[in-house]
């Protein structure tokens, strides 16, 4: 949808309130006490931990040592602002009301101080890196363009100054539900390319420390963006009421909705509220991303002692004071607000009290953080003098031989998908909660399946498999015959959008929640695509063959990115050719029985012979990397190859034989239930169908018997 005309907008929502007193000077000031706090905590942290000190060798000058790390902090500021305000807009507001319209103002001026910001930051860096002076002559051209062309760090910086220029123009220009909703997973990943530079990408742990920044950070700008959005319509209540006011105008514009359905008003307590636990879950994501960070960089409690640990520990402290404020308004203010009548402050004076403090803490836990970031850590990034094969592909040192009791007790955690399995648990035990306490039933095995589930997730990406999949093949293979039918069987059986659907309340004030956003997924064009029986098998069986015979698991080896993109797609294509064939989810499309077990049965001949097809490759798989390992123990990589194809042809089958049991099954059951729904209907009609059927035939039979007689 192309952005309205910015002039005089129409009121869709609850009514127009006044601004309440204070709104135009909130909105100044709450801004500016985050900046200052955060140059005033960047400026500390450079001066504890000497992240600003002169370079004993081509010193880029005080100007950039210093201006660096400003403009990395305004950078982070914008992408808050970026981030926030989209993911409130997509789950608190209501699209084409004003306050979605501020939001998506705010998202793009948020986007175009991250590009200016990051621009100003990339060239900084160049300038430190290279150790060059600014100057307007071709050869520093020439070099700005190489290290933006060809070094790993500045493409990093390029990529994310164009994603930040894309999401601007995007944020601007496009305002629809699904728009926003795309510009919003954009502005997400534009995170992904510094997450993977800096000292993150110098610790031993380079995968968790790489997952554990961009979980910080993403985090973070969700919850600062939020904030600073809530101060921006705090001063713009153009549809957003207090709640008596809300409520009268509703009332009055009810007769006039009844073909779309009743709308209740939008009010304040209803946006902060959904904030507040938009905030609840970056909290925690912060929180624990932030504790992975530590003990990756600090190494053990000395590493506290020095100043990377000092700054670590004011950030923990800033972190407990936001962690208490939350909680203060979260149970004590935001019923105030909700009660208070239109015009009035009611509870408002203390809440936005506290907002200011919070953003004055943000602040400095922002200034901190990149304080941290130019600051050398403790453990990790000390070169070995001689590093082995291993180290030098994976940033890791060997392990020891995979023995059966390493299988349990071997663990290289990814914390993207601990907390997503974390995550998944907790909503799903909490809707089967609520439906229990209103009376509702829901089945236990389901229950079991999901929890199981997303147990075996956990341990198929931070356990065993996860810590040598990048040594042995074999392993490598198991994970992905887990991750793509083992996996996706019990999530399949857990039916978690039916449970959804049942347990989330529906919203009627015209914003989408959780429940609203699964109808449409379900229902999009896209969805009812990827769902159909034919497209879902296709995507199934084509997705080996070519990951498996091109560069992508290439790309998936040697690079972290490609590992998480190989997990999400294994996962989600077993995922949707397990939901066509058993799912209790709703989907647009499926196949009668017998036509599922046929393609079952193909899918299972296509896998079987894909294994075939490894086992008997005369070449080895990625050689530069499975066959430059150094291992001395276990098979040779040509023998490991062998065992992977075998996993593939027979332990993958396992799964594929429980799905065509489970098909039986179901059909059985369906036809047990087409036969009971025949009885009664006969019970109630006396057999009626029998009984035209049976005069039917007799009626055939005197026909023929006249027709024989005027023949003789």
């Amino acid at each position: 949808m192309n952005r309205p005309s910015t002039g005089t907008r129409p009121s869709t929502g609850a009514g127009s309130a006044p601004a309440a007193p204070g709104s135009a000077s909130l909105r100044v000031t709450g801004p500016l006490i985050l900046v200052i706090a955060g140059i005033l905590a960047v400026i500390a942290g450079l001066a504890f931990g000497g992240g600003a000190a002169p370079n004993l060798l081509l010193d880029p000058g005080p100007v950039v040592r210093w201006g660096l790390p400003v403009a990395t902090m305004m950078k982070n500021l914008g992408a808050a602002a970026m981030l926030g305000s989209l993911m409130l807009a997509l789950f608190a507001l209501r699209s084409g009301a004003r306050s979605f319209e501020i939001a998506l103002d705010t998202a793009s001026i948020g986007a175009a101080v991250f590009t200016v910001a990051g621009a100003v930051a990339g060239l900084f860096t160049f300038l430190q890196t290279m150790g060059v002076k600014l100057s307007a002559g071709p050869e520093f051209g020439a070099q700005l363009g190489r290290f933006l062309l060809e070094l790993p760090l500045g493409q990093a910086w390029l990529m994310t100054v164009i994603g930040g220029a894309v999401i601007t123009i995007a944020a601007f220009a496009f305002r629809g539900w699904t728009a926003t909703l795309l510009t919003a997973v954009l502005a997400a990943a534009s995170f992904i390319p510094l997450a993977t530079q800096g000292h993150a990408g110098d610790l031993s742990g380079h995968d968790a420390a790489v997952n554990s920044l961009l979980l910080h950070t993403v985090g973070a700008a969700t919850w600062l963006g939020g904030l600073l959005l809530l101060i921006v319509l705090r001063g713009s209540r153009t549809e957003i009421g207090s709640g008596v006011m809300a409520k009268t105008v509703a009332a009055k514009t009810a007769s006039k909705t009844k073909k779309r359905g009743p709308k209740t008003g939008l009010t304040y307590a209803a946006i902060v509220r959904r904030y507040s636990a938009i905030a609840l879950a970056a909290y925690i994501v912060v929180a624990i991303s932030g504790v992975a960070r530590s003990i990756i960089a600090v190494g053990d409690w000395a590493g506290l002692l020095t100043p990377y640990g000092g700054i670590i520990v004011a950030k923990a402290i800033v972190l407990i004071l936001l962690g208490a404020l939350g909680a203060s308004y979260r149970t004590r203010l935001i019923p105030k607000i909700d009660a208070s009548a239109p015009g009035s402050r009611g509870g408002s004076g203390p809440f936005w009290t506290l907002v200011l403090l919070e953003l004055g803490l943000m602040g400095i836990a922002s200034g901190l953080a990149v304080a941290l970031a130019r600051t050398p850590p403790p453990t990790g990034t000390e070169a070995a003098a001689v590093r082995t094969p291993a180290e030098i592909l994976t940033g890791s040192p060997l392990p020891s031989e995979l023995t059966p009791d390493r299988w349990l007790t071997a663990w290289n955690l990814d914390l993207i998908w601990a907390l997503a399995a974390g995550f998944g648990v907790f909503f799903y035990l909490a809707a089967v909660h609520r439906l229990r306490r209103r009376g509702d039933a829901w089945p236990l095995h389901r229950t079991i399946f999901w929890i199981l589930g997303m147990v075996g997730l956990v341990w198929v990406t931070g356990g065993a498999i996860n810590a040598y999949q990048e040594y042995l093949f074999s392993v490598h293979m198991l994970g992905h015959m887990m991750l793509s039918m083992a996996i996706p069987l019990l999530l399949v059986a857990g039916a978690p959008v039916t449970l959804a659907l049942r347990a989330i309340d529906k919203r009627g004030d015209g914003t989408r929640g959780g429940r609203e956003w699964i109808l449409w997924a379900v229902g999009s064009p896209f969805s009812r695509a990827v769902t159909n029986p034919f497209v879902a098998a296709a995507i199934f069986v084509l997705s080996l063959w070519a990951f498996y015979f091109t560069d992508l698991v290439r790309w998936a080896m040697t690079d972290h990115i490609g590992h998480e993109w190989m997990t999400i797609h294994f996962l989600i294509s077993g995922y949707l050719f397990v939901l066509s064939l058993i799912g209790a989810d709703p989907v647009p499309r499926r196949l009668p029985y017998p036509g599922r077990l046929i393609i079952l049965i193909a899918v299972m001949a296509t896998h079987a012979f894909f294994g075939i097809a490894i086992m008997m490759q005369s070449g080895l798989l990625v050689a530069e990397w499975f066959g430059s390992m150094g291992r001395t123990w276990g098979a040779t990589p040509m023998q490991d190859q062998y065992v992977g194809g075998g996993v593939a042809w027979s332990v993958g089958e396992i799964p594929t034989v429980i799905l065509a049991i489970t098909v039986a099954i179901l059909w059985s059951r369906s036809d047990a239930k087409a036969e009971k729904r025949s009885d009664r209907n006969a019970d109630r009609t006396g057999d009626a169908e029998l009984v035209e059927y049976n005069a039917r035939l007799a009626e055939l039979a005197e026909k023929d018997r006249r027709s024989a007689a005027r023949t003789r």
